[in-house]
């Protein structure tokens, strides 16, 4: 096999992985890098119409990507509404997401009424969700659950919740606690700041 060949190669196989990548930012990233790949195979072995048709490909995730990174942080683009703890639909993604819910909150159970909870949604797409209860502190929060779904986990969308709807400083909250031991948390990307074994944030003042 040649190295032009294993170039081809290398790049179908990278396509193909991307499509199964479950994380929006992640997938288009090496879709593009496949696409790229292969309009170099393909010009090199003068197969134009395949050449043609990864350019349109890597035209096409660029603008995806751009059109991502532009609105990630963008207020419009999510909302965040809060529900009854006894919820039938925040129950229903409850049960949808708790294999994957268990895997990052490991000491989380669903057996407490005195919370409060939080969906964050993109348009009527539900992309988190954020449960906690007050301390013995009325302006000291505690997580219980902050989970933000396969498809949005790379893009941040907590910080909609934590630092921009004004909802916990509309409860009368100051300060936020995230629970111990989480798996892979984020929140030194939200401002959080390390506070023995958890992450504390300090809210502003409205």
């Amino acid at each position: 096999m040649s190295w032009l060949e294993i170039v081809g190669w290398a790049g179908s196989a990278l396509l193909v992985w991307s499509l199964l990548q479950k994380q929006l930012l992640r997938l288009r990233v090496f879709n593009l890098i496949g696409s790229v790949i292969l309009v170099g195979y393909n010009a090199l072995a003068h197969v134009w119409p395949m050449a043609g048709l990864n350019v349109t490909l890597a035209g096409i995730n660029i603008w995806q990507l751009y059109s991502i990174l532009r609105t990630r942080h963008d207020e419009r683009k999510y909302a965040v509404v809060e529900v009854a703890t006894d919820d039938n639909f925040l129950a229903h993604v409850l049960r949808v997401h708790w294999a994957d819910i268990a895997r990052f909150n490991p000491d989380f159970r669903f057996d407490d009424e005195h919370r409060l909870a939080f969906l964050t949604l993109n348009g009527d797409e539900v992309v988190g969700v954020l449960m906690l209860r007050p301390t013995d502190d009325p302006a000291v929060a505690q997580v219980e659950l902050d989970y933000v779904t396969r498809r949005y986990r790379d893009l941040s969308p907590g910080e909609f919740v934590f630092r921009r709807s004004g909802q916990l400083t509309a409860h009368g909250f100051r300060r936020v606690l995230t629970p111990p031991g989480m798996v892979a948390p984020y929140y030194a990307r939200l401002g959080f700041q390390p506070s023995g074994d958890r992450y504390a944030l300090e809210l502003p003042s409205d």
